[in-house]
């Protein structure tokens, strides 16, 4: 008979790693045997359901809130099914989470906004590139932030179009994308981050597209790209403890993956989330949640790549997912113990 399952929360942090990895090999090795595979085979098999695609030169990038960063080839991950727990990723202190996750070419440069809002290049290949458990490097020696300064925002790189981004006041500023191209000076002041706040999020646009905002309390709204002008406006008004999370562009036919803390998601619909025709108003409820902690345009034959506080990392496809018109809990997509997911990326 096997006793009920400790608390681990007192523990040291390797030792519940440890055992959480025991228990994520021991039900995975109980899938195995119960589709009927040989004992021999299951013990040599990955934690996936799907063979590893082709190599790749596309990167998971991996960052950290205190700005560890590290590259690892996508397709060293991977695919499991939804609801599986993932594997360890980033090694990092645990009061250091990940906050970002973004796929992008090596032989790309990523754009990095920080809380003043300015705007640097940093090449990928500049990161050593890591296997999936291992340690990143710190930001702090790859970029010359002034004092005090940290990193914001991590965007794969995009040469046309415009630049939108969004503040901690939930004001939308857009700006060309030929901006923060190859030819930006470093440290480009894109506004005044003491009036309008800290970026939170941004994203590329097409200039004639619809803008999304998502909160951590799951609401949300969505309205035209062009009525926004040139001086900004305010995208959302936030209730009191709200707080801006995500800004994507989207179209009537995109699908938005919203992701809670608890692991449980959906893929929502835009067909079905009426737009409004400016800007400025109150969110309505995108996804009934606690916490909302992600929001990624996606499609079908995406794949979708969840990491967790304690930098557990899952990916699964995004057609395991049903699309829905309407508000929803969502469904599980990652089991999770003593632990929370952080962030959200999908990857074509």
């Amino acid at each position: 008979m096997i006793p009920d399952r400790p608390d681990l929360d007192q523990v040291a942090p390797e030792v519940r790693a440890y055992v959480e990895a025991l228990e994520a090999e021991v039900a995975h090795l109980s899938r195995t045997v119960e589709q009927g595979e040989e004992a021999g085979e299951s013990a040599q098999a990955e934690p996936s359901l799907e063979p590893s695609e082709p190599p790749t030169t596309l990167n998971l990038i991996t960052i950290s809130r205190e700005g560890v960063i590290k590259r690892t080839p996508r397709h060293l991950y991977h695919r499991q099914r939804r609801g599986g727990m993932g594997i360890f990723d980033l090694e990092a202190r645990e009061e250091d989470a990940p906050v970002a996750l973004l796929v992008a070419d090596e032989a790309q440069s990523l754009v990095v906004l920080t809380d003043r809002a300015r705007a640097f290049r940093l090449p990928i290949n500049a990161l050593p590139a890591s296997p999936v458990h291992s340690r990143g490097q710190s930001l702090g020696a790859l970029l010359p932030l002034d004092p005090g300064e940290t990193q914001a925002v991590f965007l794969s790189p995009h040469d046309r179009g415009y630049l939108a981004m969004l503040t901690a006041k939930g004001y939308v500023r857009v700006t060309p994308a030929h901006l923060v191209g190859e030819k930006m000076t470093p440290g480009l002041t894109l506004f005044k981050a003491e009036e309008y706040g800290a970026p939170v999020a941004a994203c590329w646009t097409p200039g004639d597209s619809g803008l999304f905002i998502a909160t951590q309390r799951g609401l949300a709204i969505r309205f035209p790209e062009k009525q926004v002008p040139l001086s900004g406006a305010l995208g959302i008004r936030l209730e009191t403890g709200d707080a801006v999370i995500a800004l994507l562009s989207v179209r009537p036919d995109t699908g938005v993956f919203l992701l809670g803390s608890d692991g449980r998601g959906t893929i929502r619909l835009m067909s079905g989330f009426n737009a409004n025709k400016a800007p400025g108003a109150g969110g309505k409820i995108a996804l009934k949640t606690d916490r909302l902690v992600g929001a990624v345009v996606v499609e079908e034959s995406d794949d979708l790549f969840l990491i967790s506080r304690l930098s557990k990392i899952i990916r699964f496809t995004a057609n395991e997912i049903p699309a829905k018109d309407g508000v929803v809990q969502g469904v599980n997509c990652m089991t999770l113990r003593a632990d929370e997911t952080a962030a959200v990326c999908a990857s074509r």
